[in-house]
């Protein structure tokens, strides 16, 4: 149970749990009680994808409804994963909901009064294939059972259920996501409560090559980041970083961290930025989202550009893919759900010294937290590092690629194909699901909010080599263009918080080794463009370079977001636990 006065069980991750749950037989409704869809009159033709937006829902017969979708509770303004709603004749309700922003329809769906138990998709499934199937006709595996509001909520919740409750009515209402600019500059990801042209902007603001006057680096963007504290022009963009995230509303706290050598000397090692919003219900426990600010220190002095001399090297000065994207996409996230009441402390961090070797996410999480705050408890953490160079471009390394070969022994690809990766740990074991908690949620998200449920696959080795079964197993499905599995390596900041506090942790990625500008002076914005433009090329869709980033880093983003609410709900803990 969550500490504290939280009553709530179940809600918004046990409805991903279904993996685990055995095919359902379920009680079949009383077909002489089922209103029709007729008898549910919505005051709006369509939603505006992305947005929170007020519904009317007027029954001109009495019923039960059930709303798949985020909504926002009345009082205490939380985010509740999904409701129950019971209506007489003539009564009517307004709710407001949050439509999927990814995604061209949303689905009511309708029961008799006062029922209990309904079907749901599957978690790897769109609500409008679970109803071109039969889903809604009594063909479901999975169902769940309604909660009464406790306390803490002022709509009945909702839990896994052994039972689906026969057979419902669905209602579809479209769903129309509103474009600011033209679609080749990203328009048709432009709008919502975060969206990927917004981060598109964050992300060119911080890699902006326009020669300036400033004397720390020479441009207008926060160049030669290199790790930690003692580099002015990493303290230059740590006050970048605390001016924004106080702006947003937030507590900035500057996290300053040495350590002393075998010679007793006092070394500079890391100057992480966290931004918090205090929960306010379950103030001590945490959610954190994280990505490294720091940059590819230049171990080749004078920085050679691979595109010029013909091979790689080492070292960046802007690093706009690592990890410039990421950073944007935390900033613009916490510029987002500042403005949401949360049950738990949320916290947004921008690390230093990945690069080094996680400094920065290992001395936070080892000391700040485990020793300087042992009553805090971190619930879940989501890692965004490199990001944008994946689906929807699909690669194809537009100014080569030292190996456009699979892989065998790293991360699946080829020379058309480079999924986007779903990373979700700890996990020991290549062969089975150890957090199918996580596993479950990010499918469930990623299959219907996001639209997305063609390109993804989950990936688990059984009967595969440890070497090289994320490649084996994604060559077995036909290659998916984004791959939700268990990570069994640690090259990022998620590792800290596994190893120093056993959690539970997401993250998003793309590229490593293969892409041709990681940890090199071309890591650039336009760089990233040309990566992805699919124009003219045999794979992907017709987009440009611009269009097809703006709606890789709305993909991430919106997946984080949508991960973030559901677990302020209700958090994911370690299965092994």
């Amino acid at each position: 149970m969550v500490p504290g006065n939280m009553e709530r069980t179940g809600v918004a991750s046990l409805l991903v749990l279904l993996m685990l749950s055995a095919p359902l037989t379920g009680c079949f409704a009383d077909s002489e009680n089922m209103p029709g869809e007729g008898d549910l009159e919505v005051n709006i033709s369509s939603m505006e994808g992305g947005f929170f937006q007020d519904m009317v829902l007027s029954a001109s017969s009495s019923m039960s409804v059930f709303i798949p979708y985020l909504i926002i509770e009345d009082g205490n303004n939380y985010v509740q994963n999904s409701t129950i709603i019971d209506l007489q004749k003539g009564d009517s309700v307004t709710l407001s909901i949050l439509a999927p922003p990814r995604t061209e329809n949303m689905v009511i769906i309708i029961g008799e009064f006062g029922r209990d138990f309904w079907p749901i998709r599957d978690q790897d499934e769109s609500w409008m294939t679970w109803i071109n199937r039969g889903g809604d006709i009594d063909n479901s595996n999975n169902g769940i059972e309604r909660i009464a509001a406790s306390e803490n909520s002022t709509y009945d919740t909702v839990d896994h259920s052994s039972e689906t409750g026969g057979s419902v009515i669905v209602k579809i209402i479209p769903i129309n996501r509103s474009m600011s600019l033209s679609k080749d500059e990203g328009g048709i990801h432009s709008t919502g409560i975060v969206d990927g042209r917004s981060v598109y902007e964050r992300l060119f603001e911080m890699s902006d090559p326009t020669d300036s006057f400033d004397i720390v680096d020479g441009k207008e963007g926060y160049y030669d980041r290199w790790a930690g504290q003692g580099n002015p022009a990493y303290e230059d963009a740590a006050q970048y970083l605390i001016s924004e995230m106080t702006g947003f509303g937030l507590e900035v706290i500057g996290h300053r961290y040495e350590f002393t050598d075998i010679t007793g000397s006092q070394n500079p090692e890391a100057y992480n930025i966290c931004a918090y919003k205090w929960g306010t219900e379950v103030q001590n426990e945490w959610l954190v989202f994280g990505a490294h600010f720091d940059v590819a220190p230049p171990v080749n002095g004078v920085l050679l550009d691979p595109h010029i001399i013909g091979e790689r090297t080492y070292g960046t000065r802007v690093g706009a893919y690592d990890n410039t994207a990421g950073t944007s996409m935390v900033m613009e996230t916490a510029r987002a759900l500042a403005d949401f009441e949360s049950r738990r402390t949320m916290v947004f961090c921008l690390w230093s010294g990945e690069e080094g070797g996680k400094r920065g996410s290992d001395y936070w999480t080892e000391y700040y937290v485990g020793e300087d705050n042992p009553d805090v408890t971190i619930t879940n953490y989501i890692n965004l590092d490199m990001a944008g160079v994946n689906w929807p471009g699909g690669g194809g390394a537009p100014h080569g690629d030292p190996d456009p070969a699979i892989d065998e022994d790293g991360y699946p690809k080829d020379a058309e194909v480079w999924p986007m990766r779903v990373y979700i740990g700890p996990g020991p074991n290549h062969d089975k699901l150890d957090q199918p908690g996580m596993v479950g949620l990010s499918n469930w998200i990623g299959s219907d909010a996001l639209g997305l449920e063609e390109q993804m696959g989950t990936l688990v080795g059984t009967n595969y080599s440890a070497d090289t079964w994320k490649t084996s197993v994604w060559l077995d499905m036909d290659r998916p263009e984004i791959i939700v599995y268990e990570d069994t390596t640690a090259r990022s900041d998620h590792a800290s918080f596994q190893d120093n506090l056993d959690v539970v942790t997401i993250g998003f990625g793309g590229l490593v080794d293969g892409y041709w500008c990681y940890h090199q002076t071309c890591d650039t914005v336009d760089e990233m463009i040309d990566w992805m433009d699919t124009t003219g090329k045999d794979y992907g869709d017709e987009q440009s370079g611009t269009s097809n980033l703006v709606d890789a880093l709305d993909t991430i983003t919106w997946w984080a977001t949508y991960s973030f609410f559901h677990l302020d709900e209700q958090p994911i803990r370690n299965s092994y636990l």
